[in-house]
């Protein structure tokens, strides 16, 4: 049974590890255990139970309250909570457990479920996004592996590619030409498929190339296909500081407005020059190509 640290379970369940102490100080709340070198450490069911905790927490629940219930009684009130499928809370917090598990029935469940009551938009906005993010973060400190970042992001990505072969693209006499890609050493596609999604819902033409695209096969492309507009998505957390860089070297092999999007865009400052149009969020893009 794997072993978690006190800073693995803050990242993983969202509470601070002093809020965890205090938990457990006041209420006996899922005590640490400790190793016989006094080291204090949380197995896999204690994760399980923190989860459904949190979840009850954040949906109103004193903890309390939470303290003098079974644990019994605590999976049966989140059992009822996950069937409310825009509840976002406890979506994230489920998606997070079935990832730890590798568990495909019970994260597709989630993925299904959300999409039909919210659509993928809002699915996308206020669940799969946080929850990538969550993951990445967490990858990058250790506290999950690759696999598990792997495990979500290929079932997001099968999801989303079921869900752009559903959509009827309406007929447009002036649609714009896109091309989506991913330039060198970015390789997560979520996002940029997820654009595709949104770009045919609204009668655009595109042309998908996906990750790690060579800047100068770009060019190439560009003279072929002749887009109105280059779209790129950037989110990997280690090309952070370089975003300015890799962004000044794609305006110069694109000679279309190039548009960014991704969690970079909006942690950090983009330097403004022409023929760029940064993109913070899903709203950003919905509102671009509405006014298109």
């Amino acid at each position: 049974m794997k072993k978690f640290s006190i800073s693995d379970i803050e990242g993983l369940i969202g509470i601070k590890a002093h809020t965890l102490r205090a938990w457990e100080l006041r209420y006996n709340i899922v005590p640490g255990k400790r190793t016989s070198t006094n080291i204090r450490y949380y197995d896999e069911e204690d994760l399980k139970l923190l989860l459904n905790i949190v979840a009850l927490n954040s949906n109103g629940f004193k903890i309390s309250r939470i303290a003098k219930m079974s644990k019994k009684h605590i999976t049966d009130i989140v059992l009822q909570l996950q069937s409310k499928w825009s509840n976002d809370s406890i979506q994230l917090l489920g998606l997070s457990e079935a990832t730890l598990k590798y568990d495909e029935i019970a994260f597709a469940s989630i993925l299904a479920g959300c999409i039909d009551e919210m659509g993928l938009t809002k699915t996308m906005d206020t669940v799969l996004f946080p929850f990538m993010k969550r993951v990445g973060m967490l990858w990058q400190t250790g506290t999950l592996d690759p696999s598990h970042e792997h495990f979500a992001s290929n079932l997001i990505r099968d999801r989303i590619i079921v869900e752009i072969d559903k959509v009827v693209k309406p007929q447009k006499d002036d649609a714009k030409r896109f091309l989506l890609f991913l330039p060198e050493t970015e390789m997560h596609e979520t996002g940029l498929l997820f654009a595709r999604y949104l770009l045919k819902k609204c009668g655009m033409d595109t042309l998908y190339l996906g990750q790690e695209i060579p800047y100068n096969d770009i060019e190439r492309v560009i003279a072929s296909y002749k887009p109105d507009y280059a779209f790129i998505v950037l989110t990997s957390l280690n090309l952070g500081k370089s975003v300015n860089k890799i962004i000044a070297k794609l305006m110069n092999h694109v000679n279309v407005p190039l548009l960014v999007a991704g969690s970079l865009i909006s942690e950090f400052d983009i330097l403004v020059q022409d023929g760029l149009k940064p993109l913070k969020n899903v709203c950003d893009i919905v509102e671009f190509l509405e006014e298109l």
